[in-house]
């Protein structure tokens, strides 16, 4: 894990040049920590929104926009709100989002503007001078610490999605800060690789058969695994070992497609508004998304992995059964295992 994250810096996150922004970013979140943004008078504004499709992004990098974008696209929600919590002016993607007029996309810089929002998606992430894998994760706890309570004061019945570095430990972050139930905050998690998967197996591989019940799940990058949500039963042993053999050299195939795959922002804000849309609209879709594994594949932690999930409106409505592998479950332990111990290092 920490040596992934040397070799390649995690989307959507902050440039090295961006110190200043950062401490912009800081600053402003000490402010609403110490108490200086008064919530409590200004959480009734917006009340009249609630019966819309509203939902709020948090974080105006690449990313935010690139979710802004997309949800919009797909005429997902009534309202989006954007928050860019950068203490200086308008710039870059925000700026261009207000010289063309998105329509029903606004930008605000006060938590407040995301009132009443039934989904907030987070994509806040930084770098800052942290220089080991541990303090970068600290660094954006520290910033949850301030923006999950504003934004779970503001839409106390929103459903958390989160989509910032690393996103199992930080969907975790996310749950302990909000004091939110499980079932309302979720990550992205292999939402976009699972696509991604069936995608190749039917299009590319011509197994569509094959395709219909696979996932990708486990922990995003290189620890992530390939499952299935259930077989063909064969007539005999042979032929099931036979037929699990087969499917087994065609998940490979697919999976070494789909390392070559990149995640770029727009390709991530496509995946958001995926979700989005399933949870807004209730359409009780299965996806694969960070979701507490603890008591799943004898895994006794508070951690995240993605697993298959059916969405609704309420978040996670239940968690799709697993085919048995004894191979798929001790990788889900052992990313559950070095995840825990990552998380015990933390300072929430």
């Amino acid at each position: 894990m920490i040596a992934k994250f040397e070799e390649e810096l995690p989307l959507y996150s902050l440039s090295s040049s961006d110190a200043a922004r950062q401490s912009e970013l800081l600053s402003y979140i000490a402010k609403i920590t110490e108490g200086e943004t008064d919530m409590k008078s200004r959480s009734k504004t917006g009340r009249n929104e609630g019966c819309f499709n509203k939902i709020t992004v948090v974080g105006a990098g690449d990313l935010g926009i690139a979710c802004v974008l997309a949800v919009a696209a797909k005429d997902v929600a009534d309202k989006v709100v954007l928050l860019d919590l950068s203490e200086g002016a308008a710039k870059g993607g925000t700026m261009d989002l207000e010289i063309f007029a998105v329509p029903n996309v606004e930008i605000s810089k006060d938590f407040s503007a995301s009132a009443d929002s039934k989904v907030v998606v987070l994509t806040v992430n930084s770098l800052g001078n942290a220089q080991t894998y541990l303090d970068v994760i600290q660094s954006n706890v520290d910033l949850f610490r301030g923006i999950i309570p504003a934004v779970s004061h503001y839409s106390q019945n929103a459903v958390l999605l989160v989509a910032s570095h690393p996103v199992e430990v930080m969907t975790f972050v996310s749950w302990k800060l909000s004091s939110f139930p499980k079932s309302r905050v979720i990550g992205v998690g292999a939402n976009l690789d699972s696509e991604r998967f069936r995608y190749i197996l039917t299009n590319l591989l011509k197994a569509e058969v094959l395709a219909k019940d696979a996932w990708v799940i486990g922990e995003q990058g290189e620890d992530k695994v390939p499952s299935w949500t259930s077989c063909n039963v064969a007539a005999n042993q042979t032929e099931a070992m036979a037929a699990r053999n087969s499917r087994e050299k065609v998940a490979n195939r697919a999976m070494e497609v789909l390392k070559g795959k990149g995640q770029r922002s727009w390709s991530v804000g496509l995946s958001v508004a995926d979700l989005v849309d399933s949870i807004l609209k209730d359409k009780r879709k299965v996806h694969s998304v960070s979701t507490l594994a603890k008591g799943c594949c004898n895994i006794n932690s508070e951690v995240f992995l993605s697993l298959p999930c059916v969405l609704g409106t309420s978040g996670v409505i239940e968690m799709v059964r697993l085919e048995e592998d004894p191979l798929v479950q001790e990788k889900l332990q052992s990313s559950a295992g070095s995840i825990h111990d990552l998380q015990q290092q933390l300072t929430l």
